[in-house]
């Protein structure tokens, strides 16, 4: 029998980490890089969408280029990009070049956030899979989720330029033990031409709706109908040949109930949290750092439930243990839309959402990969992971949109707004029946 290979998920792991960080740790340093480089509030903000554009917009080009290519010299490639792309965003002279640099950073992290949830499937057996994922998806919580707060340590210690060097060592420690695990196959071959059009299609629209929903809180609600400009081209994407494959993972059994339980559960975290600290420092006057550290229950929560989640879901199942999770979930906001105290007692309550994240987000993935065909894990890869990313950006999205309209006010409606698409996730994930696909 195969053997576990459990450094290949600590690679695949710290590489959603990675990715994860790269995308909040930047948001504490804006104020710092606009006076460093003399540019706008409207302009300084791509540098966090330079980032998160072509993470959504590339994820299912870097999905079907995943399961077409060798995967050591497919994250051999991404890691050294990655690198290469944030030394140059630290050494940025001017605005155009920072953006610049985040859009290659986020191009080599779609195909990161594509490769781990393969890996993390190739690398352990049927029954070891789902504290595997447990772990992996501990690793993206807890990038995500430290990110503010390890990013406004080093920009008042180091400067802001330090944020991106951070994540040279990283990459370089996930190749190396990707490189003692995994075999080395053939030459990489370049993506298909046509993928192009998908990129532009698909692409634009997530670009239109970034813009749309961005400038919109920015500048005004006017920008909101730049976001209309998606329709076309996502309509035109999805008449396409390319978006066949898509359709059909989409129809396979067990696979659309993860994908809604996902940008639903992910939308209601990121609008819960994206409010927080505004509630925290400008409604109690509370300090950055405290913000931060009430924050930080939610990752802290999360690896308490996320290991042990797998073990208990390799006996009982996958999807008890996430339906679970997203109970526990929506037992916490509930508990954060009673709330009256201070910092100490939102963050009591905040772990309890984090303790139901823990429980559900690895052991959602794992129940949809093992749905998925085996000659798709790319491609779902990067649907859930688009999927997530979505709702990360409409959450944040509304949070903002909520805080600007409601003020005070804002956190109880965004957190019954979360509770409500929480609801909606566990409805989702309660229907969802899985598929025969023998495991991979």
């Amino acid at each position: 029998m195969e053997r576990n290979r459990w450094g290949l998920v600590a690679a695949a792991g710290l590489a959603v980490f990675v990715a994860q960080l790269d995308a909040t740790i930047v948001n504490v340093a804006l104020p710092a890089i606009q006076e460093s480089l003399g540019t706008s509030t409207a302009v300084v903000q791509w540098v966090v969408l330079g980032y998160l554009t072509p993470v959504i917009g590339l994820g299912l080009c870097a999905g079907r280029w995943v399961d077409a290519v060798d995967p050591r010299r497919a994250l051999r490639l991404a890691c050294a990009g990655f690198a290469v792309s944030s030394v140059a965003a630290g050494l940025a002279p001017g605005i155009g070049w920072l953006v610049a640099a985040r859009l290659a950073q986020g191009t080599f992290a779609a195909v990161l956030l594509a490769l781990s949830p393969v890996l993390a499937t190739v690398s352990v057996r049927p029954d070891a899979r789902a504290r595997a994922f447990g772990v992996v998806m501990l690793f993206g919580t807890a990038g995500g989720m430290t990110g503010p707060v390890l990013g406004g340590w080093i920009v008042e210690s180091f400067g802001w330029p330090w944020i991106f060097y951070l994540a040279v060592p990283a990459v370089g420690a996930v190749a190396l033990l990707a490189a003692r695990q995994l075999p080395l196959g053939d030459r990489l071959g370049w993506p298909a031409r046509r993928w192009l059009v998908e990129a532009a299609t698909f692409g634009g629209g997530a670009v239109a709706v970034l813009v749309g929903l961005s400038f919109a809180v920015a500048e005004g609600p006017a920008w909101a109908l730049v976001a209309v400009l998606a329709v076309p081209l996502v309509a035109a994407w999805f008449r396409g040949p390319d978006a066949v494959p898509v359709r059909e993972l989409l129809g396979t059994r067990g696979v659309l109930g993860p994908h809604l339980a996902l940008v639903a559960v992910y939308a209601a975290l990121f609008a819960t949290t994206f409010l927080l600290p505004f509630v925290l420092q400008r409604g109690l006057g509370t300090t950055p750092s405290t913000a931060g550290l009430v924050l930080l229950a939610f990752p802290v929560a999360a690896l308490v439930t996320s290991y042990g989640a797998g073990l208990v879901a390799d006996r009982l199942g996958t999807r008890p243990v996430a339906v679970a999770g997203v109970g526990v979930i929506v037992a916490g906001l509930v508990l954060l839309l009673v709330a009256g105290g201070g910092p100490a007692d939102l963050g009591w309550r905040l772990a309890v959402v984090g303790a139901g994240f823990g429980l559900f987000n690895g052991q959602l993935q794992v129940f949809l990969m093992g749905n998925a065909p085996s000659s798709r894990l790319g491609l779902t890869a990067a649907t859930s992971n688009l999927v997530r990313q979505l709702g990360v950006a409409f959450g944040s999205a509304a949070g903002a949109a909520l805080w600007a309209v409601s003020g005070a006010d804002a956190l109880r409606v965004g957190v019954a707004l979360g509770v409500g698409l929480a609801v909606a996730a566990g409805i989702a994930l309660v229907r969802t029946r899985p598929s025969a696909v023998v495991p991979v």
